[in-house]
């Protein structure tokens, strides 16, 4: 069973940085999956926030947080990361790494292979 740790999030107050991180456990996930962001805010559905294809280096982002947040990927140590700059009270949310087979465009949530538990972020205003 293919496993996603994030870890990171937390209290920042508006303006300020985090950065969060995904641990892949399977390394053949990680290398032939396309890999991503996606958050949920209270009462809100999942959306996604930035997405990396497993080609080349093309990357997606929504454009609420063009800008302001990187994502990454380490292959030698199946690390996903999201830095995120210029945070905004809006942004507060779950955050959860995605795995998916889809690598061409952004995936749906129920296009998702699998999941991570979730880190909370909270920006406060």
């Amino acid at each position: 069973q293919v496993q996603l740790v994030e870890s990171g999030g937390g209290l920042v107050q508006a303006g300020g940085s985090l950065r969060l991180s995904c641990a892949v456990s399977d390394e053949r996930t990680f290398r032939n999956y396309g890999m991503g962001w996606f958050r949920q805010a209270p009462g809100k559905e999942r959306e996604f926030v930035a997405y990396r294809s497993k080609i080349g280096t093309r990357t997606f982002y929504t454009d609420s947080v063009k800008g302001r947040f990187t994502i990454s990927r380490d292959n030698g140590k199946n690390t996903l990361a999201l830095q995120m700059d210029s945070l905004k009270p809006e942004d507060t949310a779950v955050y959860y790494c995605a795995a998916s087979t889809i690598y061409l465009r952004v995936p749906r949530p129920d296009e998702v292979d699998y999941w991570g538990q979730g880190t909370q972020v909270t920006v406060s205003s």
